[in-house]
């Protein structure tokens, strides 16, 4: 499980302090800090980012509205991103609007609003809405990566890293090479998710990463995974035989 990468955008010495602060206390990654719009352009196109805060005022000139016009135009490269600011300005907030900011916090912020506008904004993002609410884990599922709660602070595990999952109920054992965790998800949902040409249903209660797959053993209703794992086959789940392109 790996932290959530955040680029944070702040010119302001204290202001940075405080948002590191609180970012590092909460088991976030900071990948970079920059001060202004060529910088922050610099550091979110060399670095893998997940989020991005961006102070809307960068040496006097609201040049974090600038860098956000300019991601959208950027192909592939949409992230999602929280503004924070001191303007009260009712002409920048309406540029800012323009931009589909995911969240918009007023300084002087406090960590829980700062921790909650990071949420929602992944969760907006992903369009999986009111998946944070309560106090267990939950996840948000996108191309690449699970977006984990744990307390207070996200974590991110990539979706190519999963061998296999587990059903139980309205939970999910999440099972790599390194570990394994609990998700609150049902099997239905998880499936919607997924990639349908890589994950697929062997059993009641499991789903595989069909690149995991080392060896299939119909006679013995055995799927063997990378590292040895070995998971069920049930007869009315043997047509993904089919579909699966290549074993390794």
């Amino acid at each position: 499980m790996d932290k959530v990468n955040v680029l944070v955008i702040e010119d302001n010495a204290t202001e940075k302090e405080a948002l590191l602060k609180v970012l590092q206390a909460n088991n976030y990654n900071v990948v970079g800090v920059a001060s202004s719009h060529k910088e922050a352009l610099e550091l979110f196109t060399s670095k893998k980012v997940d989020i991005v805060i961006v102070d809307i005022y960068l040496n006097g000139v609201p040049e974090g509205i600038t860098f956000a016009e300019t991601l959208s135009i950027l192909p592939n490269q949409s992230k999602p991103f929280v503004f924070l600011t001191s303007t009260t300005d009712r002409n920048i907030f309406e540029r800012a609007k323009l931009t589909n900011p995911f969240s918009y916090l007023l300084k002087p912020f406090n960590e829980l609003e700062l921790l909650y506008a990071l949420e929602l904004a992944i969760e907006k993002f992903y369009a999986q809405n009111d998946v944070f609410l309560g106090d267990e884990e939950d996840t948000i599922i996108s191309n690449e990566f699970l977006f984990i709660k744990k307390g207070k602070s996200l974590k991110k595990v990539a979706i190519s890293d999963i061998l296999y999952i587990e059903v139980e109920e309205k939970y999910c054992n999440i099972v790599t090479e390194k570990e394994k965790f609990v998700i609150l998800i049902s099997l239905t949902k998880i499936l919607e998710l997924l990639n349908p040409n890589l994950f697929y249903r062997t059993h009641r209660n499991y789903i595989v990463n069909s690149d995991k797959i080392i060896e299939i053993i119909p006679v013995d209703n055995l799927i063997i995974l990378t590292g040895n794992h070995k998971i069920t086959l049930s007869d009315k789940y043997k047509d993904f035989m089919k579909k699966v392109k290549m074993l390794k």
